[in-house]
């Protein structure tokens, strides 16, 4: 075996050991965030638990990139403005166009109303949410499209296969938020599901919303437009049915909710992600 044929033997067993700690810790990092919560008896209105939950991700990866050999090269911090306009605006347009079609569908199926919706007032809502949420998205997106994709796309699982793996642990480290972090008013505020059927189908939509910001993220070799399309979605989505802007049939969000935890939405973010999938590998023919 030629010496450079030994390196990259060793680089590929580094890279999947460093991602096994990472999932490890990734994983984990939502129950212990809990066990924190019930150790310290902790209000909900001071959730260390939840803060434990969102930055070890990001933690974990910057001490694998700085002392267990991963380096910093992919790590796409580098904007990459030049030929990717179009894809910032993908990134910038996306949700909003989604949340349109989305509810549109919904209300020609007579499943979705909008009795006191006011643009001037979502527009509000949603500026006054959009920086909060892009501080929170940089913990996330520095860890799934800075660190956790690129090294599993260097494997050469850089297609539909790569996407779900990193959709899979991104969906697991939700659970315990859904379980236990998050408000229960929140949840009973955005479904009329059980957990039974809410957590699978959220987990299946962001493998599903994997493909499209992965796809960003290789189209552009940078975490900005993965962690701009992340705020906004964040600022825009969330706040649709929470705070009453539209509302659901009950028994009907499963279908419809423009949320990531429908079917409607899961198809959408499919499809979006084989078109920019095709696009990308069109390119490097």
């Amino acid at each position: 075996m030629s010496i450079k044929m030994q390196q990259q033997t060793l680089e590929r067993k580094r890279t999947i050991r460093n991602l096994v700690i990472f999932t490890v810790v990734v994983l984990a990092s939502g129950w212990l965030g809990y066990g924190l919560d019930r150790l310290m008896n902790n209000p909900p209105e001071a959730p260390l638990g939840m803060l434990l939950w969102l930055i070890l991700p990001l933690s974990t990866a910057l001490l694998l990139r700085a002392f267990a050999g991963d380096g910093w090269q992919d790590f796409g911090l580098r904007p990459s403005l030049a030929g990717n306009a179009a894809w910032y605006a993908v990134s910038l347009l996306l949700y909003p166009l989604v949340a349109v079609l989305g509810l549109a569908i919904g209300g020609a199926l007579g499943l979705v109303t909008a009795p006191t919706f006011t643009f001037s007032r979502l527009l509000t809502v949603v500026a006054g949410g959009l920086l909060a949420s892009f501080i929170k998205n940089i913990f996330e997106e520095l860890a799934w499209r800075g660190y956790l994709a690129p090294k599993v796309y260097a494997l050469g699982w850089d297609g539909y296969g790569g996407h779900a793996i990193v959709g899979l642990i991104w969906g697991g480290w939700h659970i315990p938020y859904l379980l236990f972090l998050l408000d229960p008013a929140v949840i009973q505020a955005t479904t009329t599901q059980s957990m039974g059927t809410f957590i699978p189908l959220a987990i299946g939509n962001l493998m599903a919303a994997a493909i499209v910001y992965g796809e960003l993220r290789q189209l552009t070799h940078s975490v900005w437009p993965p962690l701009l399309l992340h705020t906004i979605g964040n600022a825009l989505i969330d706040v649709l049915v929470v705070q009453g802007f539209v509302r659901i049939v009950p028994g009907t969000d499963f279908l419809v909710s423009p949320g990531h935890q429908s079917i409607l939405t899961l198809l959408i973010f499919t499809l979006i992600g084989i078109g920019l999938h095709r696009i990308r590998i069109s390119k490097q023919l």
